[in-house]
């Protein structure tokens, strides 16, 4: 299908609704929530509107917020999978919410700000991609720490189509992860790049055939999640700060986090289990 033909039956990705309801105990609709992995670590999230490719609208992100920030409170929980279908991991979201919009209340209103969930989770989040991911769908696998792709996703930020640009994170972390060569291209020409080229720019991290992503991606958080929660967190937060920080201070803030590491027993525990060839058990103290 035509990318903009796709866009405009899909609808763009990057608008998902402006108000996210409130944390709520209803069982979800829009996505699908089990625990899997060998020891049932791994929380795999499903993006689950199959006859709109899973299209972002609130309600969507409403329960995928509500099912982040149980995952990040339930200790059981070592790292987090969000997939969609064979077809799309998020290809559109709902251009009718916002056709009628008007600066005044999008800026006072602050839309777009409360979609911040998956970059507020502590656990690792891997996106596992097959299918179209494509503005929003981009922004979303981008907001996650590793993206594996399947061998016939396609990555786009298409919505100068539509006579907008990205709102979520399409031309900033799409620079930083890709560069601004590329990143230019795909805001500004539109259209989609193909698993491998992703692979190529460093936007993703891995490819697989489309059959085996998941599984991949599950293999990924369980090996995550069989290392220790704490030092985990602390980890993350080092890479995350590169982002931010110019290399001198990256460096001494991820020194004084490997310094920190020494005041904990999991640390200990860890060098100790290694020095007598056992397996290490964790209590992320």
């Amino acid at each position: 299908m035509h990318l903009l033909r796709l866009v405009r039956t899909a609808r763009p990705a990057f608008a998902y609704g402006q108000q996210v309801a409130a944390l709520s105990t209803k069982a979800p609709e829009m996505i699908t929530v089990e625990k899997t992995g060998k020891e049932n670590r791994v929380q795999l999230i499903k993006l689950n509107r199959p006859k709109r490719l899973n299209a972002l609208c609130g309600q969507l992100m409403s329960e995928l917020s509500d099912a982040l920030r149980a995952s990040d409170d339930d200790d059981s929980i070592g790292a987090i999978v969000i997939t969609g279908s064979d077809r799309a991991f998020a290809a559109g979201a709902d251009i009718i919410e916002m056709v009628n919009k008007e600066f005044a209340s999008t800026y006072q209103g602050r839309f777009l700000e409360n979609w911040t969930a998956v970059t507020e989770t502590r656990k690792p989040v891997i996106a596992a991609v097959n299918g179209f991911a494509l503005g929003g769908g981009c922004e979303l696998a981008m907001m996650c720490d590793i993206i594996y792709a399947g061998d016939k996703a396609a990555f786009g930020q298409p919505e100068i189509k539509l006579g907008t640009i990205a709102g979520a994170g399409g031309t900033q972390r799409l620079t930083r992860a890709a560069g601004k060569s590329l990143a230019m291209e795909m805001n500004l020409g539109g259209d989609p790049i193909n698993a491998e080229d992703a692979l190529k720019s460093g936007l993703v991290s891995k490819v697989y055939p489309a059959d085996q992503v998941v599984g991949k991606a599950v293999e990924l958080a369980d090996k995550i999640a069989s290392h220790s929660p704490l030092i985990v967190a602390m980890c993350k937060e080092a890479v995350n700060s590169a982002y931010e920080m110019t290399l001198r201070e990256g460096l001494h803030f991820e020194r004084r986090l490997f310094h920190t590491t020494f005041a904990t027993n999991d640390r200990k525990e860890g060098m100790t289990a290694f020095a007598d060839k056992r397996k290490a058990k964790w209590t992320s103290s």
